[in-house]
């Protein structure tokens, strides 16, 4: 393993560790690059609580890493506590049945 990639796994394990709930994604919240980092934004933003998020299109090594560490190919990635969540149909289905929601709201502070 080179360096950098050390230095890419050392960061993402820093920003998983720093963030109660962080979402890895395309784009930002309030310009989503992909129809399902938008979804996802769209069901974190109706909970109303802070998140973080990393745009993994200004990051090509998170984007290139991530999937390695998380054993999940595809983005968004929804973490919260440490822990990788899933994706956009995960997050939907989650927030659709009310899973999402309590979930969000322990680990994340009110805005």
């Amino acid at each position: 393993m080179t360096e950098q990639a050390r230095d890419t796994e050392a960061l993402i394990h820093e920003q998983i560790a720093k963030h109660a709930v962080l979402l890895y994604m395309k784009g930002t919240p309030q310009f989503p690059q992909c129809g399902f980092s938008a979804r996802a934004v769209e069901a974190l933003s109706q909970i109303g609580r802070p998140f973080a998020y990393v745009n993994i299109l200004d990051n090509p090594d998170i984007r290139a890493t991530l999937p390695k560490i998380a054993n999940w190919p595809t983005f968004p990635q929804l973490w919260v506590k440490s822990e990788l969540i899933g994706g956009s149909d995960i997050i939907l289905e989650m927030f659709q049945n009310g899973e999402l929601k309590p979930l969000i709201e322990e680990s994340s502070p009110e805005a």
